[in-house]
């Protein structure tokens, strides 16, 4: 990623406000998939006045210009992260609701080749596995 979330919405003509800026610092920062309440929890650490409605605003304006990308685990939470981070695919604990990130060039070359096989090119694609954790002997 070449800039930051702050450039990114300079560069695309939004607003920035003091609050806008600091939930945007709070989401460059992230290393996790925060969802709203958790964005607020931080951001109104760094500035009291930002309230939660104003999070679901920018939030939503982040996603619209296409800053923020919006993520479902089926938990009933959105969550998000940085829409120009480097391509990874998820692996969600259903038991703590942990969301690991990993890449694995198998997994990579078996989806272009299982596109090219039914006579695509891939542009794209997500993968998210849910599992739970092996048990201990």
């Amino acid at each position: 990623m070449s800039d930051t979330i702050i450039a990114r919405c300079e560069a695309k003509g939004l607003r920035m406000t003091g609050q806008r800026r600091t939930i945007a610092q709070v989401l460059q920062q992230s290393e996790d998939h925060p969802d709203v309440e958790e964005l607020y929890a931080r951001a109104s650490a760094e500035d009291s006045g930002i309230s939660i409605a104003t999070v679901y605003r920018t939030v939503k304006l982040f996603e619209e210009a296409g800053i923020l990308e919006r993520l479902e685990f089926g938990d009933g939470r959105a969550r998000y992260e940085d829409a120009e981070r480097d391509h990874h695919d998820h692996l969600i604990d259903m038991q703590s609701g942990e969301v690991i990130e990993f890449v694995d060039p198998e997994i990579e070359a078996l989806q272009e080749k299982i596109a090219a096989k039914l006579g695509y090119r891939l542009k794209g694609h997500r993968l998210e596995l849910y599992g739970v954790p092996l048990e201990k002997d």
